[in-house]
């Protein structure tokens, strides 16, 4: 007799209430795609608020400080130096440069498995700029159901008024952004004399228009498509994600069922979560994603949508953190694990690589040499020795003038002749003829190496030394 499988009854489960269309992006026959956002405020808001406004006055504010005479940040192409308050960068120095932008992108790293797109939410110029714009549209357009409004209305006066008011505050904020940024590679106030007196050169008027364009076009018309499909940082985050990483999510056992209640209804008793599907997380989204709908790649981390379900929750009077910054393991109800291989390794190369940029910074030497020989290979003097002929390139990198010393390094049988004795003003750069006499009768070598030094002879420990070679014939 075969058995029977039992059979009981099941009973349906409840009905999630299915969520809305997203108002923010274009519906099925609509034109406008444009994402509106809703104004709010909350503690994340302050806090990127407060952190871009720092940013701010940082870029505007740094290129117009002077230092020692000359402005205090400029990076002068012309001369090939850098120049950030009371210390040079030469050439030679760039590779400090690479070792900072390195040191970078690890703490992007560190930061991103730490607490995900942090970078792009708070700090991210892209993200700072838009918000700016943003906040020009609320002031010339109105608020979030003024400017829907608003774009579906035909012309008028006033919506040409409006728009005309917007695209100035744009206009000129890109003009001042491009102007600052050229303002660090050329000195800044010439050249917003020339351009405020139409008389900038060709050159400098073009590298203005060009970021001020850049400006325009990513914060006051892509701003999100470049977040979502022209910045590579969206597309390679989850490498960097772990289950641990601290992200924006939502709470859906909190949450689910969603639906609206009175406010004197517990959930429980009407059968729904603590999510009153209000739809605000959506509406002060900057680039329109519902964050209900698990993490997603266009997510910047801006926690606008926490900050506007707080408000709700408090409002409703449930407990803050539907939606909060947390991990995956936690919305699973394990524990989150800060301490982990992944996030100790980027952080042990991050404090390793700025201890060796704080050492190569403190030992960087302060005078530079450079030795060319004389395309001749050699020439007899009158005094029957065999000569070379070289090409000292001396750079005091100081800010004082300096007294140098020229001497050759453990060469035994070799003279240096011609001027030893150098005085460089502030960061002079000076080109001195010498020659090298061979002493002995014969070369131990047709090709040898020599060692040329300059020391300060005030300050033994700031000196340089580069080689070059020696040629000789062998059958003397």
């Amino acid at each position: 007799m075969s058995e029977q499988i039992p059979v009981r009854t099941v009973e349906a489960a409840p009905t999630i209430k299915s969520v809305p269309a997203r108002p923010l992006k274009a519906t099925a026959g609509s034109t406008d795609k444009q994402i509106h956002t809703r104004s709010f405020t909350g503690l994340f808001r302050n806090l990127r608020m407060s952190g871009a406004g720092v940013l701010f006055v940082l870029f505007f504010g740094t290129v117009w400080l002077n230092w020692g005479g000359r402005q205090a940040v400029l990076w002068d192409l012309a001369e090939s130096k850098f120049h950030i308050f009371g210390a040079t960068f030469w050439p030679q120095d760039f590779i400090l440069l690479s070792a900072l932008l390195i040191i970078a992108a690890f703490g992007l790293f560190a930061i991103t498995v730490f607490a995900g797109r942090v970078w792009c939410g708070y700090t991210c110029p892209q993200s700072s700029w838009t918000w700016i714009f943003m906040w020009c549209e609320k002031i010339t357009e109105g608020e979030r159901n003024q400017r829907i409004k608003l774009q579906a209305a035909p012309w008028s006066l006033n919506k040409l008024a409006r728009r005309a008011a917007k695209h100035t505050l744009w206009l000129a904020i890109s003009v001042i952004t491009g102007l600052t940024f050229v303002g660090y590679f050329t000195p800044i106030r010439p050249l917003a004399e020339a351009l405020l007196t139409l008389q900038i050169g060709g050159v400098s008027l073009f590298w203005v228009l060009f970021f001020a364009a850049a400006t325009y076009i990513n914060a006051g018309w892509l701003r999100e498509a470049v977040c979502m499909h022209m910045c590579p940082y969206a597309r390679f985050q989850s490498v960097m994600f772990d289950k641990d990483t601290l992200t924006i999510a939502y709470d859906a056992a909190r949450g689910e069922n969603r639906g609206p209640r009175k406010r004197e209804v517990r959930p429980v008793e009407a059968g729904l979560g603590d999510c009153i599907d209000c739809q605000l997380c959506v509406q002060v989204c900057p680039t329109g994603i519902d964050i209900r709908d698990g993490l997603q790649m266009e997510c910047i981390g801006c926690a606008a949508c926490i900050d506007a379900c707080d408000s709700i929750m408090d409002k409703m009077h449930y407990p803050r953190g539907l939606i909060r910054y947390s991990s995956e393991r936690q919305l699973q109800g394990g524990k989150t694990h800060l301490l982990r291989p992944r996030l100790i390794g980027y952080t042990a190369v991050l404090l390793v690589m700025i201890g060796a940029l704080a050492l190569a910074l403190v030992e960087r030497p302060m005078v530079s040499l450079d030795v060319t020989k004389d395309r001749g290979l050699f020439r007899e003097n009158a005094q029957g020795q065999i000569e070379n002929i070289y090409s000292l390139k001396v750079i005091n990198k100081t800010q004082q003038r300096q007294e140098y010393r020229l001497s050759l390094v453990g060469a035994e049988g070799f003279e240096l002749q011609g001027k030893t004795a150098l005085s460089l003003a502030p960061e002079e750069i000076v080109d001195v003829p010498v020659s090298v006499a061979m002493t002995t009768e014969r070369p131990a070598s047709s090709s040898q190496t020599l060692s040329f030094k300059i020391e300060d002879i005030d300050e033994p420990q700031i000196y340089s030394v580069a080689n070059s070679r020696f040629v000789a014939p062998m059958n003397r």
